[in-house]
């Protein structure tokens, strides 16, 4: 059973839409993006990250409140910002504080969260600074979830784990190249930096009893410029980590990280299958220009009889990847949806199962840029609808690609 949040005095966006806030099925809850909007969709503190950074937690604490869970519940904060190195790090020590705050600060230290920081040049709405994603599963008793911290990972900030595995579920926070002083190994190095990222990520789930085979969901995000040749050779070398049948991906391209000269990090949720992994390629899908082992989405049973389904990020492409309706942003998302319904299908389940939608758009920070869009996945839904997140990037994998949009379902 799905219950959904929409708590009172929450902010709003300035359209009506189906999307909610927050959505708990079986144990688990995900939020949309939080954002430091009023109830009618006007940024509250423009350009001042510290109070939007509080703002934005303090509304993730109110859905989890009202869908019967807390902070010590978290397994996963994925932080969306527009600023530099002491920008991230200036957030990571207010989302850390607040959520010490909350449950104290011993909890705290048993209860960390993975966290993933993506730095965008903007973000949606003019003068907004943050936009703050969160997973949360219930805590069923003192074992049911382990948090880790993993001394030659890259550094991460104390408040934070390497690695967090909940029953049989496994997140991750970002891996990169970034040593555990905090250095950036073979720096401007793309190819280099793919092959060391990649080392990270299978210590990482070693060190929870799992490896490669066992990921569910990859998002990677690269220093790049749009173009097919920039991202198949790295996209090989990831690739090549994995079997076919493998997860489903995510690729976005930024043009910068907040650490000068990282070139590209990684992320996954990964599962330990009590049954075999059911896998979804539809005839006749879209496909990427070189021979890669993922699939556009997966059915992961767990032995409580629910499944949760990834489904990788969905485009306006054909199976030649060439990009259709190339530069049209609404045509191109009506293709998306329409493949996710497709996909969907093929894994037994339907829109009304979808918890979680995130979509990255081609554009900038430009109300008008982002509603052209999220009107019409709002109307891909029924009212109360998933959660969802809207991120504006400069460019995506190809040429001409104006969205991609990727959901995680959940079958009872």
């Amino acid at each position: 059973m799905k219950t959904y949040s929409f708590p009172k005095n929450h902010w709003n966006w300035p359209i009506e839409l189906s999307h909610q806030h927050g959505v708990r099925c079986n144990d688990m809850v995900f939020t949309g993006g939080q954002a430091d909007l009023d109830a009618h969709g006007n940024v509250v503190h423009p350009g001042d990250l510290e109070a939007q950074t509080k703002s934005v937690f303090r509304y993730v604490q109110a859905i989890l409140k009202d869908l019967d869970t807390s902070v010590k519940d978290l397994v996963k904060l994925v932080i969306y910002f527009v600023g530099d190195a002491k920008s991230e790090e200036t957030l990571l020590d207010i989302l850390s504080k607040e959520m010490a705050k909350d449950i104290g600060r011993d909890a705290a230290m048993q209860c960390l969260p993975t966290v993933s920081t993506i730095c965008l040049p903007e973000l949606c709405y003019p003068g907004m600074l943050i936009e703050l994603e969160a997973i949360a599963m219930h805590r069923t008793d003192a074992q049911s979830h382990r948090s880790l911290r993993i001394d030659t990972l890259p550094a991460l900030h104390s408040g934070f784990a390497h690695v967090v595995r909940c029953n049989d579920l496994i997140f991750t926070s970002d891996l990169s190249s970034i040593d555990n002083n905090g250095n950036v190994t073979a720096p401007s190095d793309l190819i280099t930096q793919t092959s060391i990222m990649m080392e990270q990520l299978t210590k990482a789930l070693a060190a929870v009893g799992a490896t490669t085979e066992d990921v569910l969901k990859l998002n990677v995000f690269y220093k790049g410029d749009g173009t097919a040749e920039n991202w198949e050779q790295p996209a090989r070398i990831r690739a090549d980590y994995f079997p076919d049948p493998g997860p489903a991906a995510t690729g976005i391209t930024t043009t910068e990280f907040a650490q000068k000269g990282l070139m590209t990090k990684i992320a996954v949720c990964a599962g330990i299958a009590s049954s075999k992994n059911q896998y979804s390629w539809p005839d006749g899908h879209w496909d990427w220009t070189t021979k890669l082992p993922y699939k556009h989405g997966n059915k992961h049973s767990n032995k409580h009889g629910g499944s949760l389904i990834h489904l990788g990020g969905q485009v306006a492409l054909n199976i030649n990847a060439e990009v259709l309706h190339p530069g049209d942003i609404v045509a191109q998302t009506k293709i998306a949806l329409k493949n996710i319904d497709t996909i969907l299908k093929d894994l037994g389940a339907t829109m009304n199962d979808v918890v979680k939608v995130t979509t990255f758009y081609q554009g900038s920070a430009s109300a008008d840029g982002l509603h052209q869009n999220l009107t019409i996945r709002s109307d891909a839904f029924e009212t109360p609808g998933p959660a969802t997140s809207g991120i504006p990037v400069p460019h995506l994998v190809y040429e001409n690609m104006m969205i991609e949009i990727e959901v995680i379902a959940i079958t009872e």
